[in-house]
């Protein structure tokens, strides 16, 4: 029997089988839970329908989170189709790629506002509306964050404010929700090679750099924050609520030298 036996679990911000989400959705299939999608738009429709179709799932909806009509219609697409919810898996962040360029000072009014909606607004809205099917279930939700909201990443730039802000808001969460028995956590997982992180400058660097220094000497894997998940979602984490969990080989934990640097000097 697995951790997630009988737990039905909506996953969103797929893009492809390289995505963190479908690390999630993979291990949370292989521990039982009952997967639910949504899509942001046309163009990634058909990429979540065989992500689902591989899961064993044919619930599948659009949700632009930057609309509410979206997010309250996803709500009652599970309400009619499952009738209760366990698990919300937040997988989204988005900010203009002209936002990546150059420094946090080169912000655009449009853009910050852009970042700040999806990335982290996106949480509140889909947990408000949400939080009815999970009542007396001991929900469970997770969002996905990233070192560059404790410390400054080059050219990660407004999306480090963003979950900055995150991080926040999932502290406020769990406070409102764990009135009504339920959890939130972040995991912030070290960079990983996505769609979204080509967006973002130098991202190449970054991972070699991260490599380098981080205490394994190795990059992580969906699969590796996949597991995370599946804990914080299980009963074994059932004490855990606000927090942030890195997944990062302990990249998050290093100062001056990094692993082949302290090779060198010794």
């Amino acid at each position: 029997m697995g951790l997630l036996e009988g737990k039905r679990a909506l996953i969103t911000g797929i893009a492809n089988e390289k995505s963190i989400a479908y690390g999630i959705a993979k291990a949370f299939y292989r521990e039982g839970a009952d997967l639910a999608f949504t899509y942001a738009n046309e163009k990634l429709k058909k990429r979540v329908e065989e992500v689902a179709q591989e899961f064993g799932s044919k619930l599948v909806f659009e949700c632009d989170v930057s609309k509410d009509e979206h997010i309250k219609g996803v709500s009652q697409w599970l309400s009619k189709e499952w009738g209760s919810l366990d698990i919300l898996v937040h997988s989204i962040a988005f900010a203009p790629k002209e936002e990546f360029k150059g420094g946090v000072i080169d912000t655009s009014r449009e853009g910050f506002k852009i970042a700040m909606d999806i990335s982290v607004y996106s949480l509140i809205a889909l947990t408000r509306e949400l939080l009815p099917l999970m009542e007396g279930r001991e929900g469970s939700i997770i969002t996905l964050s990233y070192y560059g909201a404790e410390k400054v990443v080059p050219h990660y730039n407004v999306m480090g404010i963003a979950k900055a802000a995150l991080e926040c808001t999932v502290r406020y969460l769990a406070y409102d929700i764990a009135k009504k028995g339920h959890r939130i956590n972040a995991i912030s997982a070290g960079p990983i090679k996505t769609l979204a992180a080509y967006s973002i400058t130098g991202f190449h660097l970054l991972m070699e750099h991260t490599m380098k220094v981080n205490p394994f000497g190795r990059a992580i894997t969906i699969e590796e924050v996949g597991d995370t998940a599946v804990f914080l979602c299980s009963p074994w984490a059932r004490a855990i609520t606000g927090e942030v969990i890195h997944v990062d080989n302990g990249y998050h934990i290093m100062g001056v030298f990094g692993r082949e640097e302290e090779i060198k000097r010794e």
